[in-house]
C-alpha cells in the first residue's frame, strides 16, 4: 500500500535542495515542503525579498520562489523540528572530495551524510522515508541503515514503555541536472531514477513525480544500482569532454577545425553531438570529484586497470588548462610580468553562479604566478567569491597599475577589456558571442589578442577590428 506523503523535509539548501524543492513544490501544491539547512545566511537568502539575490543562480527560479515560498515552500534552520513532521525527508548535503586522511583527493566525505541519517535517527517520528539525493559512493545506503537501526525506538526514559516505534525506508533518487538548465530538467527530466528495496516506498515517490512526468521515464532498480548509476553518468559526461578536448591540440597542430570535427562526428547516431564542445576543460561540482571517487572505488576493490582508465580523464582535463596557460604567455612574446589580462567569465559555464572546479580558477592563479595583472568580468559571480577561489585579495584600483599578479572585478566588458594586452574568453555567457570588437580593440593596448577557449566569438569581426585571434581548436 503506498505511504501518503503530506509534508517533506530536505536536508541540503544548495545547488540540488533548493531547485529540486522549488519545482516539487510548485507541481505538488497539496505537499508541505520545508528545506533546512545549518547556514543562516545562505536560509537568509532563500528568505530574502531581493529575488535577484539568492543563493544560486538558475534561470527559473526565482519566478517559482515567489510562487511558492511561505505557502508550500519554507526555508529554516529548524532542523529537528521539520524532520519530526516529515513523512519523507530528502538528502541533499554536499559530499566533498576528502581532504585528509584515508582516500584524500579522491574519495567523498560523507560527514554531512553521516551527520543528517544521525539526526534522522534521533528526531524522526513513526514510519519515515529516506530519500539520497546527493551524490553518493556506492553502498551508501547501507551505512545509513546501520545509523538509523541504532534507534529503532522513541523511549520514554521514565517509564519502559514504548511511546512509538520507529520504521525507516530508504531510496535513491539522484539528480541529473545540469546547471544553467537545471529547472528545465526538474520540469522535463530525460528520467527518473529511483532505486530501492521497499515497492511501497519507491510508489510513494513514484507518486509525487508523477504530477508532471510520464510514468514511462520513471525507471526504478535496486539501490546499488542507483547510487552507481549516478557516477557512471558524470564519468560518461566528462569523458566526452576530455575525449573532445584531447583532439583540440591535434587540430591546431594539423591545421583541422575542432568545430567541423565535433560536428561530423556528432551526427553519427551511435556517438550524438552533445558533450563535444571543444573547452578549456570541465567543472563544477560533480564531474572531478564523482570520478576521483569512481577511481577511488575501484582501487578498493583491486580494479587497477578500471581506476587507471578514468583516471586519465582527469589527467587531460587538468593538461587542457595548462596548455591553454602557455599558449597565452607564448603569443604575448615570452612573458605577462606586468601586462594586463581581461578574463570573460569566472564561472565554470554560462547561466550559473557556481564557480566550483571552473578553469578561469586554475588559469587566473596560473597567470597571476607568471606576475600579470588580471581584470575578471562575469555577469553573476561576485568579488567575495573570487577572492575565496583565487585565495587572494582584489587589488585597490589605485594600486592595481603598480603591481604584478593582482586581479580586479570589472563592472562589464569594456572596463574588464581596457588597457589589456589579451582577452580571454573563459565562460560562453551569450553577451560574449554579441561583444563589439571594435569598441574593444580601441581600448585594448597594441598588439592585442583574442583567446577564444569556447568558441563564441566573430573572429573575423575581430581580426578585421585590429586583434590578433587564437581559438581552440584552429590552426592559428
Amino acid at each position: 500500500m503506498t505511504f501518503e506523503i503530506k509534508n517533506i523535509c530536505c536536508i541540503g539548501a544548495g545547488y540540488v535542495g533548493g531547485p529540486t524543492m522549488a519545482v516539487i513544490a510548485e507541481k505538488c501544491p497539496h505537499l508541505n515542503i520545508n528545506v533546512v539547512d545549518i547556514n543562516q545566511q545562505r536560509i537568509d537568502l532563500w528568505n530574502s525579498n531581493d529575488f535577484s539575490n539568492l543563493p544560486i543562480y538558475e534561470p527559473g527560479l526565482s519566478e517559482i520562489i515567489k510562487k511558492c515560498r511561505n505557502k508550500n515552500l519554507f526555508f529554516s534552520t529548524r532542523i529537528e523540528e521539520q524532520i519530526s513532521s516529515a513523512d519523507m525527508i530528502f538528502i541533499s548535503v554536499n559530499t566533498p572530495t576528502k581532504k585528509k586522511g584515508k582516500g584524500a583527493g579522491r574519495a567523498s566525505d560523507l560527514k554531512w551524510v553521516d551527520a543528517s541519517a544521525r539526526q534522522i535517527a534521533k528526531f524522526a517520528k513513526g514510519h519515515t522515508i529516506i530519500v539520497e539525493k546527493s551524490t553518493l559512493p556506492i553502498k551508501t545506503a547501507e551505512t545509513i541503515k546501520k545509523i538509523l537501526k541504532t534507534k529503532k525506538k522513541n523511549l520514554n526514559y521514565n517509564s519502559t514503555e514504548s511511546i512509538e516505534e520507529k520504521t525507516f525506508e530508504i531510496l535513491s533518487n539522484p539528480e541529473f541536472l545540469s546547471e544553467g538548465t537545471a529547472i528545465n530538467d526538474l520540469k522535463d527530466p530525460d528520467r527518473i531514477l529511483i532505486g530501492g528495496e521497499d515497492n511501497d516506498a519507491i510508489d510513494s515517490l513514484i507518486k509525487i513525480y508523477s504530477h508532471w512526468v510520464e510514468k514511462e521515464k520513471i525507471l526504478t532498480t535496486n539501490l546499488w544500482s542507483a547510487e552507481l548509476s549516478k557516477l557512471i553518468a558524470n564519468a560518461f559526461l566528462a569523458q566526452r569532454i576530455s575525449s573532445i578536448n584531447s583532439i583540440t591540440a591535434l587540430c591546431e597542430k594539423t591545421g583541422a577545425n575542432i568545430s567541423e570535427v565535433s560536428l561530423a562526428i556528432g551526427t553519427d547516431k551511435r556517438i550524438g553531438k552533445h558533450f563535444l564542445n571543444a573547452s578549456p576543460g570541465f567543472g563544477g561540482s560533480c564531474f572531478k570529484k564523482d570520478i576521483s571517487n569512481l577511481v577511488y572505488i575501484c582501487e578498493s576493490y583491486g580494479l587497477y586497470e578500471t581506476a587507471l582508465y578514468w583516471q586519465k580523464v582527469i589527467d587531460i582535463n587538468g593538461w587542457q588548462k595548462k596548455r591553454i596557460t602557455n599558449i597565452i604567455i607564448e603569443k604575448l612574446f615570452g612573458t605577462i610580468s606586468q601586462k594586463k589580462i581581461a578574463i570573460l567569465g569566472f564561472s565554470f559555464k554560462a547561466n550559473t553562479n557556481d564557480t566550483r572546479e571552473s578553469p578561469a580558477i586554475e588559469i587566473c592563479k596560473e597567470l597571476l604566478e607568471e606576475g600579470c595583472n588580471i581584470n575578471i568580468y562575469d555577469p553573476k559571480v561576485n568579488a567575495s567569491q573570487i577572492e575565496i577561489d583565487l585565495d587572494q585579495k582584489q587589488t585597490p584600483n589605485s594600486n592595481f597599475d603598480c603591481l604584478e599578479g593582482g586581479w580586479a572585478l570589472s563592472e562589464s566588458i569594456l572596463e574588464c577589456v581596457k588597457e589589456a594586452d589579451g582577452l580571454v574568453i573563459m565562460t560562453e555567457w551569450q553577451e560574449f558571442k554579441k561583444i563589439n570588437w571594435e569598441e574593444v580593440a580601441n581600448v585594448m593596448r597594441s598588439p592585442a589578442w583574442l583567446f577564444d577557449t569556447r568558441l563564441i566569438s566573430n573572429s573575423k569581426e575581430a581580426e578585421y577590428a585590429g586583434l590578433n585571434v587564437w581559438q581552440l581548436g584552429f590552426a592559428n
